[in-house]
């Protein structure tokens, strides 16, 4: 069987700075009608960086949804258009102050494929140097180095709750071997 859907009609409902929602109605694979709810959303990068003690950069930060401090590597989200490598080498640097010699990709996720439309480009910076940070007005966070065999066994024992940080952390284990 061919698991695709067809698009009959969408309706916007609504339309965000960051966020945009439709009502599409489709066409199923057996050929019957369906209503999907999805969410736009422009993507976002993040980035495992790792000082030359393999240590990792991690930011603590409020997330209004779930009313707590997550802990979580550097990232951010795409504006409409720009290229994730770019928005990623500008994370780290607003975040941390870091920029990086070594700038590698470790893929994409989609965080939640059931209703948004997101993908997190994955990346990898190595060789840091260190400069000033450069914050959004409306971004608080708190910078700390963990070393990364600590921060596997965070992500393993549920300590690190946030998908994007817990796929490069793994991912990165597992490619690095470290």
């Amino acid at each position: 069987m061919e698991l695709i859907e067809t698009t009959l009609s969408s309706e916007k409902i609504f339309d965000g700075r960051i966020l945009h929602i439709r009502r599409d109605t489709v066409r199923l694979p057996d050929g019957s009608d369906a209503t999907r709810e999805v969410v736009d959303h422009p993507g976002g990068v993040c980035v495992l960086a790792l000082d030359d003690e393999n240590r990792a950069l991690l930011v603590s930060q409020f997330r209004y949804p779930y009313k707590e401090v997550v802990r979580e590597v550097p990232a951010g989200k795409l504006e409409y258009g720009e290229d994730p490598r770019e928005a990623a080498i500008r994370e780290l640097a607003e975040e941390t102050g870091a920029t990086a010699g070594e700038f590698r990709s470790l893929g994409e996720l989609y965080p939640s494929p059931g209703y948004c439309g997101e993908i997190i480009r994955m990346y990898l910076a190595r060789d840091l140097t260190f400069g000033e940070t450069h914050l959004d007005k409306d971004e608080f966070l708190n910078l700390e180095r963990i070393p990364f065999g600590q921060l596997v066994e965070q992500v393993v024992s549920g300590e690190i709750k946030d998908a994007k940080t817990i796929a490069v952390v793994l991912k990165g284990k597992l490619l690095l071997g470290l």
